[in-house]
């Protein structure tokens, strides 16, 4: 397997868990219940330390721009989905401008490639 594959797929990873500590947050109510509070620091941890694995290949400001425009925007769906909370018209053109910047860097940016 290539190395950029791998590393991408570590990005993935990270991203994934990424989503699931930050989709906790609201269950831990500010730290006090104790196995979500756990979950999201076991997350958390995993998050970052997956990241770590993929900027042995990936540039760190492509890594992190993925990272955090994917997890920004499936947290949101994330939120609408768990918790009925709806974004209003300027955050979805936000995220959308997010996403279209993600795909811009990887489609035409030799950084990375």
């Amino acid at each position: 397997m290539s190395p950029t594959l791998t590393a991408y797929g570590a990005l993935f990873l990270a991203i994934l868990c990424e989503i699931a500590a930050t989709s906790t947050l609201p269950r831990t109510q500010e730290f006090t219940r104790l196995w979500p509070s756990v979950l999201v620091v076991i997350c958390l941890s995993a998050a970052v330390y997956l990241l770590t694995l993929a900027l042995r290949v990936l540039p760190l400001g492509v890594a992190y721009a993925v990272w955090s425009g994917v997890g920004i925007t499936l947290t949101a769906i994330l939120g609408l989905v768990l918790y009925g909370q709806r974004l209003d018209v300027a955050a979805v053109a936000g995220i959308t401008l997010i996403v279209a910047g993600c795909v811009i860097m990887q489609a035409f940016s030799s950084v990375g490639h």
